[in-house]
């Protein structure tokens, strides 16, 4: 494998690049710009054999990627922030017509105020839509996750379409070294797309068609169970990609978490800064270590409840607010994961880093000590969380 330094928002590109997609259908917005004007670039030069479809808004561009789809054609888009919302009504059509679009998502706080910069409000938004979502952590997991993501999509077992889920700036913008996959070594990894249910004159069907109440919940039910059992097709992606490049992913990733009395639980890039935390505050004594999701859809929880079990206390991060809710998108879920167990650890919520605030080692620290001593003030009976803002 090659080496080479690259922005995060070009190493996208050329994970695009080598899935030989066959249609993109985009609008450019910040900080997702950069992506699709690279494989536009692709495109017109000649180093993608592909269809790129210049869309008036980003309602239109998943709704060509839907139509692109359905008849078979290996599909790609990319947006951030508010395009996501204009999307939204769409996004729920993808998953329940199991079309297998990918789509790499430039997280972006949402207005108002206007903001330009990365959280996680946008993903929040539509965590509920249907899709198989991912996070990275640094400009190689975008590459690799991205690639991984044709492959679970597109297996005739799943049909789901997947969301990557890149930090606005801190990963769409920022040059980190990553080593790409040779074109060679991608061929049985991720074969030729093929939807055996895609449109065809020849053999006629019916994608989408009236669903009136007497079958309508049984058709949501049965997406649902499709969604969580695509779990294990997921793993075994991951797997064969480990074996391919010795690169592994899991849903859940624990970072010197064994023997730790507090566990912090984030998601994406500022991943990496709590790591040095973590490292310092072991260094210094202190019983800490660091769980990260990596699958947001379907959630992981038996992973997660593994993962921290037999620590007393949660410090949960999250980059967006849940406006009138009891807590942080994120630690809402993580609350709903541990309700069913018998023994479970106290959980502290902290809501920070919006609208690119950075959120630094020493903040990640900060952040730690203050919600050890909000847990020793307050936890008081039956109480199972604090939330701090």
């Amino acid at each position: 494998m090659n080496r080479v330094g690259m922005e995060g928002s070009f190493a996208i590109a050329e994970a695009v690049k080598l899935a030989d997609v066959d249609v993109v259908a985009a609008y450019p917005i910040t900080p997702q710009t950069h992506i699709v004007e690279r494989i536009a670039e692709l495109v017109a030069n000649g180093e993608l054999n592909a269809s790129y479809v210049p869309v008036e808004s980003e309602h239109s561009a998943m709704s060509a990627c839907l139509g692109s789809s359905a008849v078979g054609a290996r599909t790609f888009t990319a947006t951030a922030g508010q395009g996501l919302e204009l999307m939204h009504e769409v996004l729920y059509v993808a998953s329940s017509m199991r079309l297998p679009i990918i789509m790499v998502v430039a997280n972006r706080a949402l207005s108002a105020p206007l903001s330009v910069w990365g959280d996680h409000s946008d993903v929040m938004a539509v965590r509920d839509c249907g899709w198989i979502q991912i996070f990275a952590e640094n400009v190689q997991q975008a590459y690799d996750l991205l690639i991984c993501a044709f492959r679970i999509g597109e297996d005739p077992s799943i049909l789901f379409p997947v969301m990557i889920h890149i930090d606005g700036f801190h990963l769409s913008h920022i040059i980190e070294s990553l080593y790409l996959v040779e074109k060679e070594s991608i061929g049985k990894f991720l074969p030729e797309y093929c939807h055996p249910y895609s449109l065809n004159t020849d053999h006629p069907i019916s994608l989408g068609a009236f669903g009136p109440p007497n079958i309508y919940t049984e058709a949501k039910k049965s997406q649902d169970t499709a969604l969580r059992a695509t779990k294990g097709k997921i793993l075994q992606v991951w797997r064969e990609f480990g074996e391919l490049t010795s690169r592994h992913y899991s849903p859940v990733e624990s970072y010197k978490s064994e023997g730790s009395e507090v566990l912090l639980v984030t998601m994406g890039s500022f991943s990496e800064n709590a790591m040095i935390a973590i490292d310092e505050m072991r260094d210094k004594g202190q019983k800490v270590g660091l769980v990260r999701i990596r699958l947001w859809r379907p959630f992981p929880f038996e992973e997660f409840r593994k993962s921290v079990k037999g620590a007393p206390l949660l410090i949960v991060m999250d980059r967006a607010i849940s406006f009138g809710g009891p807590s942080g998108p994120v630690c809402s879920e993580i609350q709903a994961a541990l309700y069913p167990l018998d023994k479970k650890p106290k959980v502290v919520s902290f809501v920070g880093g919006l609208g690119g605030r950075d959120v630094d080692a020493v903040t990640f620290q900060n952040l730690v000590n203050r919600g050890i001593e909000m847990a020793d003030e307050r936890f008081k009976g039956n109480l199972e969380i604090i939330e701090v803002r």
